[in-house]
């Protein structure tokens, strides 16, 4: 994990806060909400280095989604045309 445990949890309280509706004086109940959330994932992940599992992150793409892929870099992308030259057009 990249940001520091802290952070984490300042950024998780901050969004339950704005799902919330922006309530007052419920800081307190937000960032023990936010380290409830930071602890039990703490855990899963635990969990799955202990069972040898891979995080999502590390996967390889399925065979459907590869495909998916490769079609798309085949394809020429059409080019936009900037606003200013279709004005001049005009």
């Amino acid at each position: 994990m990249l940001e520091s445990r802290d952070e984490w949890i300042k950024k998780r309280a901050y969004a339950i806060w704005e799902e919330e509706g922006y309530p007052t004086g419920r800081d307190v109940t937000h960032w023990q909400q936010a380290s409830s959330e930071r602890i039990a994932l703490e855990k899963s992940v635990g969990k799955e280095s202990k069972l040898g599992a891979k995080s999502k992150a590390k996967r390889k793409p399925t065979v459907a989604v590869a495909a998916v892929v490769e079609e798309a870099a085949d394809k020429p992308t059409a080019r936009r045309t900037p606003k200013k030259a279709v004005k001049a057009k005009a």
